[in-house]
């Protein structure tokens, strides 16, 4: 995707080979070092460079195959870091995972990015645009990716909360739909999104710790971008909390509100059963029945089953049940 050499923070294009150019450079300087940028490079492609920079085949071989969780390995003099990127779709609640590698040496750094999600050409834009800090080396190079990694979870783990908003007003709605399945999705997307954060903070803990290499003039970098990450794991958390509390929240209204259907069926049956049960009596084909051939039989039944039916309706609209 890119490459060039970089010198007290200044860039300088490759043309033609990059070994000889890289060789020429450290000839002539002792503070420079070679960026290679990659996306999806095939065996082919990545051979000149593993040769060139006698990379662990090791590590070649995850870099090159992917589907690693976030890690932190040291080969020899390099060490190889293994992140996730994240990108959220608000259309469809659904968080697409890549993933960016990196191959840090003394004078080198090789990124490999597989997956379209967060491009990290902003990261060598914004280096580039500080000499200063750039000037500190491949380190530098290691912020500035873990950090732009690190803010658009940020950004990824605000967009969820949003949904999650959205999804509480849908559950507390008494005319909304049943949206136990949505509920499911986003929950599975923020467990996903955990899976990619989460393992990311024992890398960044070993770096701020010297336990790997001494970082001297980016630690306390380091050590900010530890504390965004830490915040977001939180959030992580929280949003795993509230998506659980409204599953339960909205099956619970669901079984009130069938509840609440089968008691006004119970109740409407309750009704309709007394005039049910008087002329189901007065229907039997019987000769000698109650008022069978009085004049004011069929009224007077009838301002039973009514007077009845009426009282039967009032207690239950009293107790709730209609």
């Amino acid at each position: 995707m890119d490459k060039a050499i970089y010198h007290a923070g200044e860039r300088h294009d490759v043309d033609g080979d990059i070994s000889d150019a890289f060789d020429d450079a450290r000839r002539d300087r002792d503070d420079c070092f070679l960026w290679i940028g990659l996306h999806e490079p095939t065996h082919e492609e990545f051979a000149l460079i593993e040769e060139e920079l006698s990379l662990h085949p090791l590590a070649v071989e995850d870099a090159l195959t992917a589907h690693q969780r976030p890690k932190l390995e040291r080969y020899d003099d390099t060490l190889f870091v293994v992140l996730k990127t994240l990108a959220y779709h608000e259309d469809t609640s659904d968080v697409e995972v890549g993933e960016a590698m990196l191959f840090i040496g003394e004078d080198f750094v090789v990124s490999v990015r597989h997956g379209t999600a967060n491009p990290l050409s902003r990261v060598r834009t914004r280096l580039e645009a500080d000499p200063d800090l750039l000037s500190a080396g491949p380190e530098a190079v290691l912020y500035g990716v873990c950090d732009e990694v690190v803010d658009h979870y940020g950004t990824v783990v605000h967009k969820i909360g949003s949904d999650i908003m959205a999804l509480e007003r849908a559950v507390f709605d008494s005319r909304g739909r049943d949206v136990t399945e949505d509920i499911y999705h986003l929950k599975r997307e923020v467990l996903e999104f955990r899976s990619a954060e989460s393992p990311l903070i024992p890398v960044l803990q070993a770096i701020t710790r010297d336990r790997v290499r001494r970082f001297t003039r980016t630690q306390e970098y380091f050590r900010d971008v530890l504390d965004h990450l830490l915040r977001v794991h939180d959030q992580v958390d929280d949003h795993n909390e509230l998506l659980t509390s409204a599953l339960t929240a909205h099956l619970a209204l669901l079984g009130r509100q069938q509840n609440e259907e089968v008691r006004k069926i119970s109740a409407w049956a309750a009704v309709i059963a007394i005039p049910t049960m008087i002329a189901g009596f007065y229907g039997m084909n019987f000769d000698h029945m109650p008022e069978l051939h009085w004049l004011f039989g069929y009224p007077a039944i009838m301002g039973v089953m009514a007077c009845a039916s009426g009282l039967a309706y009032y207690r239950l609209r009293k107790n709730g049940w209609l």
